[in-house]
């Protein structure tokens, strides 16, 4: 069967063109490929944007140490494509462009992909990525909504491919670090967490508005019905296009792009997976623009028990955009609660406050890093630091509390059907 049977019909049916890297099936012969000779990993960028950038950045730092090149690249805005390749030839190298993701599964060399495209184009993109024989790190949220999560999920089971979650958070240790002595019982029985992720915008633009004009024509290398792709179909908006992750149809805001981040490392620390359930509050207080979700959130998850962890525990995120002064990052327990700071972290015994325990990190929440996990678990086995099944959790519980904010209702999950109820 050709890479392009591989590929699903129904998403070519329904798209025209989106950003893409070239990408091939892994057959026999480009696994060994991979694993001999001189070990090189050859790698496809889908989307051009800030995030991209940061991906080709942090590749073209680790290069020559990993034995890797970039490859490929593409984006449905051309120009943006063209930039990479330019910036890829001042380093000496050279990439393939294209405009439709599609085109580069069906015909590049690449042994993985980088999907750093909008939120409702992960799930897509990776599956068709695995489906081609290729290895795959998504950016965070794992997907847009919580049945896409388990489809990138079980794609992965099926096709036995490598995929990496761009919660490079992940390669900081101290979240492993801190499990093992929660598991411990240094804690204690846990519970109660507490993370947030806040920040102070200017008065006068609020969160992810970049100032572009409404009027701002569409650039005529910009296929904007293939960035639309299975989203509501209207007509050219810029503010959509630059400013995308203040509309519903393509992101999560707050919850999905900011909130993913900090609950990941507090699943992690205590094994969690599920919520039993989810409550999200609070509105578009400051900046009435147009947007279609909260510039100021919190959310409390209720999680059940975890055997030599939780009887049960309840995790609280904050997420104002108009105040900077945060929560610590803290898992409660019993008899003494674990402190996150910028060295590792700390567990403080309760009544007393001493200091017990300290880890000192290794690691570091940083995008090389995690490429580096990938590669070595696409060469030597390695095991993810954020794998498809820890990125469906965190897709779980940020849209939950989504759903919940847009309902104004508490959810509760239903754990046979995996879905909010």
């Amino acid at each position: 069967m050709s890479n392009q049977d591989k590929l699903s019909r129904r998403r070519f049916i329904q798209t025209s063109s989106l950003g893409a890297a070239t990408l091939p099936a892994m057959t026999a012969s480009s696994y060994a490929r991979v694993i001999g000779a001189n070990d090189r990993l050859r790698v496809g960028i889908i989307g051009c944007g800030t995030i991209g950038g940061a991906h080709l950045r942090g590749l073209l730092e680790i290069k020559k140490e990993q034995n890797l090149e970039v490859s490929a690249v593409c984006d449905v805005f051309e120009r943006r494509a063209q930039a990479f390749d330019d910036h890829l030839s001042k380093m000496g190298g050279r990439a393939r462009i294209h405009t439709d993701y599609r085109r580069l599964l069906d015909t590049a060399q690449l042994d993985y992909v980088v999907v750093s495209v909008p939120e409702h184009w992960h799930s897509p993109i990776a599956i068709d990525a695995l489906e081609a024989g290729l290895h795959v790190y998504c950016e965070k949220p794992l997907a847009h909504k919580v049945s896409e999560a388990h489809e990138v999920w079980a794609k992965v089971q099926e096709t036995g491919h490598k995929l990496q979650v761009g919660v490079q958070g992940m390669s900081d240790d101290s979240y492993e670090a801190a499990g093992r002595a929660i598991r411990a019982g240094k804690l204690g029985p846990v519970v109660q967490a507490q993370v947030g992720y806040v920040r102070n915008y200017p008065p006068g633009r609020g969160p992810w508005r970049t100032g572009v004009r409404a009027d701002l024509p569409r650039p005529s290398d910009l296929d904007w019905e293939a960035w639309l792709g299975t989203a509501r179909k209207r007509p050219w908006d810029p503010k959509r296009y630059f400013e995308w992750r203040c509309y519903r149809d393509y992101s999560g805001g707050i919850s999905t792009d900011l909130f993913v981040h900090r609950l990941t490392r507090i699943l992690k620390a205590c094994s969690l997976t599920y919520p039993s359930r989810v409550t999200g509050m609070g509105g578009i207080y400051f900046w009435d623009d147009g947007r279609e979700l909260p510039d100021n959130m919190e959310v409390l998850l209720e999680y059940p028990r975890v055997e030599g962890v939780t009887n049960g525990m309840t995790v609280h995120l904050l997420g104002t955009m108009a105040n900077s002064n945060a929560n610590k990052h803290i898992i409660r327990g019993k008899d003494a609660s674990l402190i996150f700071n910028s060295e590792g972290w700390e567990i403080v015994a309760e009544g007393s406050g001493d200091v017990l325990e300290t880890h000192s990190k290794s690691g570091a929440e940083a995008i090389p890093l995690h490429h580096v996990n990938l590669q070595n678990a696409i060469r030597h086995g390695e095991e993810l630091h954020c794998p498809v099944q820890l990125g469906a959790y965190g897709v779980a519980a940020v849209a939950g509390a989504n759903e919940s904010w847009f309902t104004h209702r508490m959810l509760t999950w239903d754990d046979p059907a995996k879905k909010w109820v």
